[in-house]
């Protein structure tokens, strides 16, 4: 175990984040005793669904508040190096910045660069935690604050925090929670720091590792043959993106909302329609139970419940949900 002390000061701080994610911890930031020298956000894309280039969140945020930011496209770049080195920052802060840091970049600050990762590690290290722990049922997440390293997510934890989920939460309503927790565990950290505490780094245990690799949009496709509880899951976790999706009458369905339900499936095949109860339509899962779908998306159309699709649907024969179009 290591332990690192520093002097009783208020921190010259770089933040680096560029999604909805980070911004809490910015403003934590923004709101303490240390100055935030300047922002590294990720280069201007095409976001939504019209492809239209904006800020990402952490810039809009950083511009209402009047921090220097610096967008590079290589981290190596010389000319935004220099432009770091001259923010003579003491400490980096990194949260859901996109990007893995060159050790070019890691040795500028004195103090290093702590991650706010969020998971607890080292469970689900990688891109989209989050999203692998809402898909794999976890009762459990949370928050882990730890040195940035060359290697993927394994530096030493100066902090961790638990936060349950909920059988209701999507990867959205948890990624909300855990930003929260995030920011109030890396303001702790950093106002240890600089009151120059004794802050003990514990090591990660490598062997327990386990990877949360980038989600992707065709990842959302529902498999009918696997349990209606790992559905449930799927479909939570695939929102608010890429969001569940399967095919009914050649046609892609998104699967807004849906949940297991106890209901035999009796002889129907998986992804067939069992009944209607309600606004929703009961549809077979491999285990034999039902997965309760209660809203969906047809293509080129507004989000609507089960039943108003079912009332439009034009096919003669059964419904029958599968995996190609």
């Amino acid at each position: 175990m290591v332990s690192t002390t520093v002097p009783d000061m208020p921190l010259r701080i770089a933040f680096f984040g560029t999604p909805a994610f980070a911004v809490p911890t910015l403003d934590a930031l923004l709101a303490s005793s240390h100055e935030v020298v300047g922002v590294v956000t990720q280069p201007d894309r095409p976001r939504g669904r019209g492809q239209q280039v904006s800020d990402a969140p952490v810039k809009e945020r950083a511009v209402v508040a009047g921090v220097p930011i610096l967008q590079p496209t290589r981290l190596k770049d010389p000319v935004f190096l220099d432009a770091f080195r001259a923010w003579n920052a003491d400490l980096g802060v990194v949260a859901a910045y996109g990007r893995l840091l060159p050790q070019v970049l890691l040795d500028i600050p004195p103090r290093g660069l702590l991650n706010v990762h969020a998971s607890l590690l080292p469970a689900w290290r990688g891109a989209s935690p989050i999203q692998r722990a809402v898909l794999n049922g976890d009762a459990v997440s949370g928050v882990t604050i730890m040195r940035v390293v060359l290697a993927l997510d394994a530096g030493a934890m100066l902090a961790r925090v638990e936060v349950p989920v909920s059988p209701d939460d999507t990867s959205g309503s948890l990624e909300a929670r855990l930003a929260v927790a995030g920011a109030s565990l890396l303001r702790d950290v950093v106002d240890r720091i600089g009151r120059g505490e004794s802050v003990e780094e514990v090591p990660q245990d490598d062997a327990a590792a386990t990877l949360a690799p980038r989600l992707e949009k065709q990842e959302g496709l529902i498999d009918w043959t696997r349990s209606a509880w790992s559905l449930d899951c799927h479909v939570r976790g695939m929102q608010p993106w890429p969001s569940a999706f399967t095919y009914v009458d050649g046609q892609r369905l998104v699967v807004r909302e849906a949940r297991a339900d106890d209901t035999p499936a009796g002889d129907v095949p998986p992804g067939g329609l069992v009944r209607v109860d309600g606004d929703a339509a009961l549809l077979a899962c491999g285990d034999g139970r039902c997965l309760r779908v209660s809203r969906v998306q047809p293509e080129g159309k507004r989000a609507m419940t089960t039943r108003e699709w079912l009332q439009g649907r034009r096919a003669a024969e059964p419904l029958r949900a599968g995996m190609a179009p």
